[in-house]
């Protein structure tokens, strides 16, 4: 594990984006391309929902990639305890503004399609309101990490701070078995295969994959930033 932290210093990092970049680039604009044309005009409407399932293809992808960020920022700020806490550091600063607006869009879009498929805009049910915790936990987390002048009590405020709140994770996963709520079931992981049809299953597979390319390319980009912003703060202190 320490060799993989001292593989991901700056420069190597660099590199690695430098040539992930335009894969991530293409990726998402040629799924998001074939994934909208499917979903908003080679699908079916829903024959419950009608027009309004369409949504789906949104809602879906934005709360599986709200809850991944979440995750892999625990994760590594787990390991940054033990090594290499400043790139672990950068991942996670860099990632959380993204994370966060991914489960804003859950959460608005979830909204949209609440309101007319249950009759209501929110409910407070076990799913609702753990994602909103969820974006709460981002919030959060951004607020500590600069709320102190010195980086490293920040930093490490900030990854204890994700490693309490990674427990939320089960609690959306697993919360429509746990309680009663008004959200629908599982609808991928379930006994006996996926509950929907594979004329929706297959766009919004690859609405998913658009959302992971995107999400890796913005988590780069803000990376690359953040890497040259401390570099030039250093550089200033030296002068």
């Amino acid at each position: 594990m320490k060799m993989m932290w001292k593989l991901i210093s700056p420069p190597a990092f660099n590199r690695f984006a430098d040539k992930a970049l335009p894969l991530c680039a293409g990726g998402a604009v040629l799924a998001f391309a074939i994934g909208l044309y499917y979903a908003l005009f080679n699908s079916p409407p829903d024959y419950q929902q009608g027009e309004t399932v369409r949504i789906m293809y949104i809602h879906v992808p934005s709360a599986m990639i709200g809850m991944g960020i979440y995750v892999a920022m625990a994760a590594v700020a787990a390991i940054g305890f033990v090594s290499n806490p400043a790139m672990a550091d950068i991942f996670c600063v860099a990632a959380a503004p993204v994370g966060a607006v991914f489960v804003a869009l859950c959460l608005v879009t979830g909204s949209l399609w609440g309101e007319p498929t249950w009759g209501t805009w929110w409910v407070w049910d076990a799913r609702l309101t753990s994602v909103l915790i969820l974006f709460f936990l981002y919030c959060g987390y951004m607020a500590l990490r600069h709320s102190f002048d010195d980086d490293f009590r920040g930093s490490r405020a900030g990854a204890i701070l994700l490693l309490v709140g990674a427990v939320n994770i089960p609690i959306i996963k697993f919360s429509v078995k746990w309680w009663h709520t008004l959200h629908q079931g599982e609808t991928f992981f379930r006994p006996g295969g996926p509950s929907i049809a594979d004329s929706m299953l297959r766009p919004l597979l690859i609405m998913a994959l658009g959302f992971c390319f995107y999400a890796a390319l913005l988590v780069m980009l803000r990376m690359k930033t953040e890497l040259l912003a401390r570099r030039i703060e250093r550089a200033r202190d030296e002068e």
